[in-house]
């Protein structure tokens, strides 16, 4: 039973953390231009965010969660103005020789809480995971706080797992790409990044 509720945390937070959305994006383009453990570190925010938002959907903390979900308006747009700003950084960030001079100071943490912020300004994550632990019916009704935990443990090994593997098979191509492509896929990613930005403001605003 405790390997069953690991597993199917570990699938959840698979499934959740594998779509492409604007953390994806991000965590693309710094693998690309500065390497896989950059990339790595920052998918490791999010899924602590994912483990952060399983918690409280796992334990039924439903007075906290309750409050995120209020708070969905400002949430939303402090996120989104994060992506915007993200987003035209990325744009004009130069090539990775250039970059890493740059990039070098603000480190491993920065990437890290970026996309930790990033993450846990979007409410829509927590109402996924309240969504799915109550239709699936996961939770303390299966195992107590023990199996609680194993599950919530499962969701971080699952999202963590997802982030490890792309890194690292968009590292094994990243010495393959040019500075001038580099330049694209700068410009493509910060576009994207910025479309995200203005949907969460303006799902918000309209």
């Amino acid at each position: 039973m405790d390997g069953e509720l690991l597993w199917r945390g570990f699938i959840l937070g698979l499934a959740i953390a594998a779509p492409v959305g604007p953390v994806g994006a991000l965590c693309i383009r710094r693998t690309l231009a500065e390497g896989r453990l950059t990339g790595f570190i920052s998918g490791l925010g999010a899924a602590t965010a994912d483990l952060l938002y399983g918690c409280l959907a796992a334990f039924g903390l439903t007075a906290v969660s309750a409050f995120l979900t209020a708070q969905q308006m400002p949430l939303r747009i402090v996120g989104g103005a994060f992506l915007l700003y993200l987003g035209v950084r990325t744009i004009f960030t130069p090539p990775p020789a250039d970059a890493a001079i740059k990039e070098r100071g603000k480190g491993l943490l920065g990437a890290y809480f970026s996309t930790l912020l990033l993450t846990l300004t979007n409410p829509i994550t927590i109402l996924a995971y309240v969504g799915i632990f109550s239709g699936l019916g996961l939770g303390q009704g299966t195992g107590g706080y023990a199996g609680a935990g194993l599950l919530v443990l499962g969701v971080f090994l699952g999202s963590a797992g997802w982030w490890l593997f792309l890194t690292t098979a968009l590292g094994l191509v990243r010495q393959k790409i040019g500075a001038g492509l580099m330049v694209w896929i700068n410009r493509i990613a910060g576009v994207a990044i910025c479309a995200f930005g203005l949907w969460a403001i303006l799902g918000v605003l309209l």
